[in-house]
Protein backbone atom coordinates (compact mmCIF):
# COMPACT_ATOMS: atom_id res chain seq x y z
CA UNK A 1 0.00 0.00 0.00
CA UNK A 2 1.33 3.66 -0.67
CA UNK A 3 2.14 4.91 2.55
CA UNK A 4 1.64 8.42 1.73
CA UNK A 5 -2.21 7.42 1.39
CA UNK A 6 -2.38 8.23 5.33
CA UNK A 7 -2.17 11.68 4.29
CA UNK A 8 -5.37 11.89 2.96
CA UNK A 9 -7.43 12.18 6.01
CA UNK A 10 -4.72 14.41 7.78
CA UNK A 11 -5.45 16.92 4.80
CA UNK A 12 -9.19 16.29 5.67
CA UNK A 13 -8.82 17.27 9.49
CA UNK A 14 -6.44 20.32 8.38
CA UNK A 15 -9.44 21.31 5.87
CA UNK A 16 -11.92 21.01 9.14
CA UNK A 17 -9.49 23.22 11.36
CA UNK A 18 -9.77 25.64 8.21
CA UNK A 19 -13.45 25.67 8.26
CA UNK A 20 -14.72 26.21 12.24
CA UNK A 21 -12.03 28.92 11.82
CA UNK A 22 -14.21 30.61 8.99
CA UNK A 23 -17.33 29.82 11.47
CA UNK A 24 -15.77 31.01 14.12
CA UNK A 25 -14.89 34.30 12.04
CA UNK A 26 -18.42 34.87 10.24
CA UNK A 27 -19.97 34.80 13.65
CA UNK A 28 -17.39 37.34 15.62
CA UNK A 29 -18.29 39.54 12.46
CA UNK A 30 -21.79 39.11 12.74
CA UNK A 31 -21.68 39.25 16.33
CA UNK A 32 -19.99 42.82 16.27
CA UNK A 33 -22.22 44.16 13.39
CA UNK A 34 -25.53 42.98 15.55
CA UNK A 35 -24.30 45.09 18.33
CA UNK A 36 -23.91 41.85 20.22
CA UNK A 37 -20.69 42.47 21.11
CA UNK A 38 -17.54 44.56 20.79
CA UNK A 39 -14.37 44.32 19.48
CA UNK A 40 -12.21 44.46 22.33
CA UNK A 41 -14.26 41.69 23.92
CA UNK A 42 -12.49 39.19 22.51
CA UNK A 43 -9.27 39.67 23.78
CA UNK A 44 -10.30 37.39 26.65
CA UNK A 45 -11.83 33.87 25.95
CA UNK A 46 -14.26 34.52 28.66
CA UNK A 47 -16.16 37.59 27.38
CA UNK A 48 -16.82 36.23 24.14
CA UNK A 49 -20.09 36.25 23.29
CA UNK A 50 -22.93 33.30 23.41
CA UNK A 51 -23.12 33.51 19.34
CA UNK A 52 -19.69 32.35 19.25
CA UNK A 53 -18.65 31.09 22.40
CA UNK A 54 -19.25 27.15 21.02
CA UNK A 55 -17.19 27.75 17.82
CA UNK A 56 -14.33 28.92 20.18
CA UNK A 57 -14.73 25.74 22.60
CA UNK A 58 -15.00 23.72 18.90
CA UNK A 59 -11.96 25.54 18.05
CA UNK A 60 -10.00 24.42 21.01
CA UNK A 61 -10.89 20.85 20.57
CA UNK A 62 -9.87 20.53 17.33
CA UNK A 63 -6.31 20.97 19.04
CA UNK A 64 -6.71 18.33 21.61
CA UNK A 65 -7.47 14.43 20.42
CA UNK A 66 -6.43 15.10 17.10
CA UNK A 67 -3.03 15.72 18.35
CA UNK A 68 -3.00 12.01 19.02
CA UNK A 69 -4.49 11.26 15.55
CA UNK A 70 -1.51 13.61 13.86
CA UNK A 71 1.69 11.76 15.99
CA UNK A 72 -0.47 8.36 14.68
CA UNK A 73 -0.33 9.29 11.21
CA UNK A 74 3.07 10.31 11.10
CA UNK A 75 4.41 7.31 13.00
CA UNK A 76 1.95 4.84 10.98
CA UNK A 77 3.96 6.48 8.01
CA UNK A 78 7.84 6.36 9.42
CA UNK A 79 7.21 2.91 10.45
CA UNK A 80 5.54 1.65 7.26
CA UNK A 81 2.35 0.66 9.09
CA UNK A 82 0.04 2.06 6.96
CA UNK A 83 -2.82 -0.51 5.65
CA UNK A 84 -6.29 -0.60 4.53
CA UNK A 85 -7.23 -0.88 8.14
CA UNK A 86 -4.98 1.71 9.51
CA UNK A 87 -6.63 4.01 6.47
CA UNK A 88 -10.17 3.03 7.52
CA UNK A 89 -9.28 4.22 11.29
CA UNK A 90 -8.20 7.63 10.45
CA UNK A 91 -10.74 8.26 8.01
CA UNK A 92 -13.73 7.02 10.32
CA UNK A 93 -11.49 9.36 13.03
CA UNK A 94 -11.96 12.67 10.89
CA UNK A 95 -15.43 11.80 10.05
CA UNK A 96 -16.40 11.77 13.83
CA UNK A 97 -14.47 14.74 14.48
CA UNK A 98 -16.27 16.35 11.23
CA UNK A 99 -19.83 15.23 12.98
CA UNK A 100 -18.42 16.10 16.69
CA UNK A 101 -18.03 19.63 15.16
CA UNK A 102 -21.20 19.82 13.26
CA UNK A 103 -23.45 19.07 16.11
CA UNK A 104 -20.91 21.32 18.47
CA UNK A 105 -22.12 24.04 15.99
CA UNK A 106 -25.45 23.15 15.30
CA UNK A 107 -27.43 22.09 17.89
CA UNK A 108 -24.53 21.65 20.39
CA UNK A 109 -26.70 18.42 21.59
CA UNK A 110 -24.19 17.31 24.53
CA UNK A 111 -25.59 13.47 24.38
CA UNK A 112 -24.16 13.30 20.49
CA UNK A 113 -20.97 15.34 20.84
CA UNK A 114 -20.04 13.16 23.80
CA UNK A 115 -20.99 9.87 21.74
CA UNK A 116 -19.04 11.68 18.79
CA UNK A 117 -15.73 12.14 21.28
CA UNK A 118 -15.55 8.67 22.93
CA UNK A 119 -16.59 7.18 19.45
CA UNK A 120 -13.22 9.03 18.11
CA UNK A 121 -11.43 8.29 21.18
CA UNK A 122 -11.88 4.50 21.06
CA UNK A 123 -10.64 4.32 17.06
CA UNK A 124 -7.73 6.07 18.01
CA UNK A 125 -7.02 3.88 20.36
CA UNK A 126 -7.60 0.88 18.46
CA UNK A 127 -5.22 2.48 15.79
CA UNK A 128 -2.36 3.25 18.70
CA UNK A 129 -3.17 -0.68 19.79
CA UNK A 130 -2.30 -1.35 16.51
CA UNK A 131 0.48 0.50 16.05
CA UNK A 132 1.97 -1.43 19.29
CA UNK A 133 1.21 -4.80 17.71
CA UNK A 134 3.01 -3.45 14.39
CA UNK A 135 6.13 -2.48 15.88
CA UNK A 136 6.36 -5.98 18.03
CA UNK A 137 6.10 -7.38 14.56
CA UNK A 138 2.41 -9.18 15.62
CA UNK A 139 0.67 -7.79 12.86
Amino acid sequence: MNQTAIFWPVLAQVLLIYIVYAVLGRRRYGAIRSGEAKVGQYKVRSTEPASSVTVAANLSNQFELPVLFYVLCLTLHVTNGVNYLTLALMWIFVASRCFHAWVHLTSNNLLLRSRSFSFGAVIILLGWIWLALHLLGVV
